[in-house]
């Protein structure tokens, strides 16, 4: 059968949609996949095989009355009516959309072809783009339980958060440190921001470095392009081992190396923190939409998977506290590593693969 995945625009989106599509792949199905036009999106997707990819205009939606509705509007409408033309070409047995404006044009357009369509929303609370999309589809699919209450009127099913197939497998934590060439007698800080890096994270734990320079700690630091020539020249000057890059590929060597984590908190990288058991320190997106971030961390800090710190309070000062804490206190580390490898979405990827399946025909 062939299916169609709309997963642009984020990071959160994008490597979810591609670990479902690697399972339908897997089982011998065809996988049509609408991403954004944003430089993201192609550099996330490239040296990605087996899929059919088709960029989509697309743009969140602005305030009602905004003159930007207007464009809003008209980009929209080139999306629906590229989607309606794809369609009737690859005449997919299903559609699922994971979420973001970027999946409302293709779920509606599924709706148009009369095949099931589906939506998943990895976050505690969704978007209003899955407010919308909910109203429309078959089934939606759940990241956290705790989003149900959300979608009073629309069937739900718990599914999990996909990750990659990449990430799934047995990872030597010697061979990848060695892959970053840092020393596996160091305690490892792995610093992230999401798909896109995040300033305030890297100005801040930038200003904790100079305080704890003394630790025995290492660090590998994925800081966007923005800060990634100023990051390294940080810790190049603090005298810490560090390996900093802009964004890395292979995540599954990140995460493999790390004992600690700093993060935003958005579902996806939740997913793969847990899968790999990592305990971190959140600190969530304040201008995420609803403050759905500060839902998701609370999740992981109820279950002592996490220490959840707000933007506002992520001084170096704060940080270099926490930090210094926790890599001082091993049992609270090996702790913090079992409840959140305990939040772990069992095989969330077959789980999605198995909604799309039972509820489709196969292709005349």
């Amino acid at each position: 059968m062939r299916f169609v995945i709309a997963a642009g625009g984020t990071g959160g989106h994008l490597f979810p949609g591609l670990a479902v599509g690697e399972v339908l792949l897997a089982r011998g199905h065809e996988v049509m996949l609408l991403i954004s036009e944003k430089e993201i999106d192609a550099v996330a997707t490239q040296g990605t095989k087996g899929f059919r990819i088709e960029k989509l205009a697309g743009t969140g939606m602005p305030k009602l009355f905004s003159p930007a509705i207007v464009s809003f509007a008209w980009r929209f409408w080139k999306g629906l009516r590229r989607c309606k033309a794809l369609f009737r070409e690859w005449k997919p047995a299903a559609v699922l959309g994971m979420g973001g404006f970027t999946s409302t044009a293709p779920i509606l357009a599924g709706g148009s072809c009369k095949v099931p369509t589906f939506v998943h929303e990895s976050n505690a609370i969704p978007g209003r783009a899955n407010r919308f999309n909910a109203r429309h589809v078959t089934k939606v699919l759940l990241g956290f339980s705790e989003c149900a209450r959300h979608f009073p009127n629309a069937a739900c099913e718990v599914t999990g958060t996909p990750i990659r197939s990449a990430l799934t497998g047995p990872v030597d934590k010697a061979a990848a440190l060695a892959a970053f060439g840092l020393n596996p007698g160091r305690t490892t800080l792995l610093v992230m921001g999401g798909s896109q890096g995040a300033h305030g994270i890297n100005t801040a734990v930038g200003g904790a470095a100079s305080k704890l320079k003394s630790s025995s700690w290492q660090v590998i630091h994925l800081a966007g392009a923005q800060d990634e020539q100023a990051m390294h020249a940080t810790y190049q000057r603090e005298g810490i081992p560090a390996a900093v890059a802009a964004f890395h590929h292979r995540m599954e060597e990140a995460y493999g190396a790390s004992d600690l984590a700093i993060a935003r908190s958005g579902a996806a990288s939740l997913a793969e923190l847990s899968h790999f058991g990592l305990p971190s320190i959140l600190i969530p997106y304040p201008f995420a939409a609803d403050d759905h971030q500060t839902a998701n961390a609370r999740i992981f800090e109820k279950a002592d998977a996490a220490v959840l710190v707000k933007q506002s309070d992520a001084t170096p000062e704060t940080l270099s506290e926490k930090i210094g804490a926790l890599f001082g206190a091993p049992a609270r580390l090996a702790e913090m590593s079992q409840q959140s490898r305990r939040l772990a979405p069992a095989n969330a990827a077959e789980r999605v693969a198995d909604v799309l399946l039972s509820s489709c025909q196969p292709n005349p």
